[in-house]
């Protein structure tokens, strides 16, 4: 991507993380959800180190350049991690010791502790350690992500002597809580292991402990060979992956330098990204810190049930379209829509696509019970939705083995649509239909900002049947060149194009002197066409408004480009995750929804389903929605032609946009 067009996806990606990050440094947060925000930093570091790291470094091997990119990226990473520990060590901490909790960070270990840490060590973790010397093997294949400890050890009348030992973190738990004293102490598993090394090493002199990380390539290997059964694959590659190339090494300051040779030598990392971190890693386990409190959480927020006026939620959905967004609104609606159709006489065939399946999932249970029941269940279940395939895996086992249909889409596509039918013996209401945002997942509903639609409207249900009809034969219907769809915006049909052809409706709007401007919500924007569209809207005069989470690759703002364009960034207690988008129509407003962004990925790679919403009071709900988040000039921040994070002005009425939804959704519900 040229520079002057285009914001470089990882440099936004790593804003964005450091969005994140501030939030953990944010006093108006509740000290355990701002170990969370850590958590979440540290987690979403390690999947860019797993994800997005390997091509670069690939890149530069191939350059041989110094500087670019590649560069960047370090120096934002090492910066990020520095203001971890400074949130952390001198914010966080120091704060949680005025409360009486005392997490041992950086400190050692006090005496009046170390008989109980033994303890610990001896009755929880002795029997999980395995000390390897590195002179007694020729080389030592550290797991992905594993926490280790390397050893040095002193030797008589010879060079140090080095030694790994694991950190099971797999089985036991990362932190330890001890009371003494009044006090509530919190320890790692790391430091309860160091303070006992000798244990391990008896008669040998210790000299210096250092924790060590290792995190590899996460890339499934997926040929397109069709011989093979997608599943099989899958599990296949499965046992690969934590057996992929390093792509970071995290260290702990002060390993001496002469000992580095045979580190590297050993772990075979001479061609990894090395990174100084600070005493501990893998702080993505602060997710689980073991202090239980209500005031240092987020106040509760009980999800608003949707109130029906029928006996059952089918009559309502014939009745009018009804909308549900999480999790300001139960999803209880949600898997009432599956239960429903598991024991209705009336429903003969259930459709739907599963991306990433629930760990005990009730959606699988009902179409599970469906199948059950008697009638066709067919379920497109993703297998390759990175980081979910073996639960997928194993839901898609199960459905199967009660007679549910499944499918798999082939190895170099993914359907990452988010939508389910229902096909029913019914003269007047056929179909209905089930067409969301967010993955169908009641797990994730609890956190993610979604939207998903139910409607009986024939017209879309029936384009929806041809999708269905095209996944399910894993090639198109009869006369394919008629898959045609007039009211569904589908990747690899329309989806492109159909975009592209709204955005140039509104230039001509503009250029007539009508109504004209566009309101866009994603979680990352990266293709180039659907990103210079809008810079050419932006240069014929059209207003545009953006809320983009993540990755924004569009320059925002920059004279003679996008002069006309504005981007948002959301972060707070909830993950921003719906896709919407708003056209103005001349004054008629047209608005859509679904589970695209406007990424590579998902215009070329995937199946992807947006629609539109017909319902003028639900249309009025997302339009004001929409206007709510723009206006937040609490958790919001603006996007700048960098890609950096820049603060919203504070002047006027204080706007927090999921709080304002929350209470807007809690009026309509009255």
């Amino acid at each position: 991507m040229a520079n002057q067009l285009f914001t470089n996806k990882d440099i936004s990606w790593l804003a964005f993380n450091r969005r994140v990050l501030e939030e953990a440094a944010s006093e108006t947060v509740p000290m355990l959800e701002r170990l969370k925000f850590l958590s979440i930093f540290s987690s979403n570091l390690d999947e860019f180190y797993r994800v997005k790291m390997p091509p670069l470094l690939a890149l530069q091997k191939i350059k041989k350049k110094k500087g670019g990119v590649f560069a960047k990226v370090n120096t934002m990473v090492l910066e990020q991690q520095k203001r971890f520990g400074y949130i952390l060590d001198e914010l966080i901490i120091p704060q949680m010791k005025e409360r009486g909790i005392l997490f041992l960070n950086t400190e050692p270990i006090p005496e009046l502790l170390k008989e109980q840490v033994s303890e610990i060590f001896f009755t929880a973790v002795a029997g999980l350690l395995q000390p390897v010397y590195f002179e007694q093997v020729q080389s030592f294949f550290a797991e992905n992500n594993q926490l280790y400890e390397l050893v040095v050890l002193e030797a008589p009348e010879k060079q140090d002597v080095i030694a790994i030992v694991n950190i099971p973190t797999q089985v036991l738990p990362r932190f330890y809580k001890i009371k003494q004293g009044g006090k509530v102490y919190i320890v790692f598993l790391d430091d309860i292991i160091r303070n006992n090394m000798h244990a391990l090493f008896p008669g040998k002199k210790i000299k210096s402990v250092f924790n060590i990380k290792i995190t590899r390539d996460a890339e499934l290997n997926l040929s397109d060979d069709y011989g093979e059964d997608i599943a099989v694959k899958i599990e296949k590659q499965l046992q690969k992956r934590d057996y992929g190339q390093a792509s970071r090494v995290l260290y702990q300051p002060g390993i001496p330098e002469k000992h580095w040779p045979e580190i590297l030598a050993k772990f075979n990392l001479h061609k990894t990204s090395m990174v100084k971190g600070g005493v501990h890693h893998g702080l993505k386990d602060l997710a689980f810190f073991p202090v239980k409190d209500d005031s240092m959480h987020y106040p509760s927020q009980k999800p608003i049930v949707n109130k029906l006026s029928h006996a059952t939620l089918f009559e309502e959905i014939t009745g009018h379209d009804v909308m549900v967004h999480t999790p300001y609104q139960h999803y209880n609606t949600v898997l009432r829509f599956f239960n429903e159709a598991a024991i209705d006489p009336k429903v003969e065939e259930v459709y739907t696509t599963l991306y990433r399946i629930a760990a005990d999932s009730r959606i699988a249970y009902a179409l599970i019970s469906a199948a059950k029941n008697g009638k066709k269940v067919s379920v497109l279940v993703e297998l390759k939705a990175r980081f979910d395939e073996a639960n997928n895996l194993q839901w898609s086992n199960r459905m199967k083995e009660a007679g549910v249909k499944i499918i798999y889409s082939s190895n170099n596509i993914k359907v990452h649509a988010k939508v389910a039918l229902l096909k029913r013996n019914h003269p007047s209401h056929p179909f209905l239909g089930l067409l969301a945002t967010g993955n169908l997942n009641e797990g994730t509903a609890r956190y993610y900002t979604d939207h998903i639609l139910l409607t009986a409207n024939f017209s879309l249900l029936q384009e929806l049947k041809m999708l269905f009809d095209f996944l399910v034969r894993k090639q198109k219907p009869e006369r394919a060149d008629k898959l045609n769809f007039s009211h569904l915006v589908v990747s690899q049909f329309n989806l492109h194009k159909r975009f592209l052809d709204l955005i140039d409706r509104e230039i001509l709007n503009a250029a007539a002197g009508l109504p004209s401007g566009i309101t866009i919500k994603l979680n990352n924007l990266e293709e180039e066409k659907l990103i210079k569209a809008p810079y050419k809207a932006s240069c014929s005069g059209v207003k545009i408004d953006m809320v983009v989470r993540g990755i924004c690759c569009l320059k925002p703002g920059v004279p003679g480009l996008s002069e006309n364009i504005r981007v948002k960034r959301i972060v707070d207690r909830y993950l921003e995750h719906g896709r919407v988008f708003l056209f103005e129509n001349a004054g008629t407003p047209e608005i859509f929804m679904g589970s695209s962004d406007w990424m590579i990925r998902n215009i070329y790679r995937r199946i992807e389903v947006c629609f539109p919403i017909y319902d003028e009071l639900l249309k009025k709900q997302l339009i004001d929605i929409l206007d709510i988040q723009f206006n937040d000039n609490v958790q919001g921040v603006w996007i700048d032609a960098d890609g950096q994070n820049l603060p919203v002005s504070k002047e006027g009425k204080p706007v927090r946009s999921q709080e304002e939804i929350f209470r807007y959704l809690a009026g309509k519900n009255l």
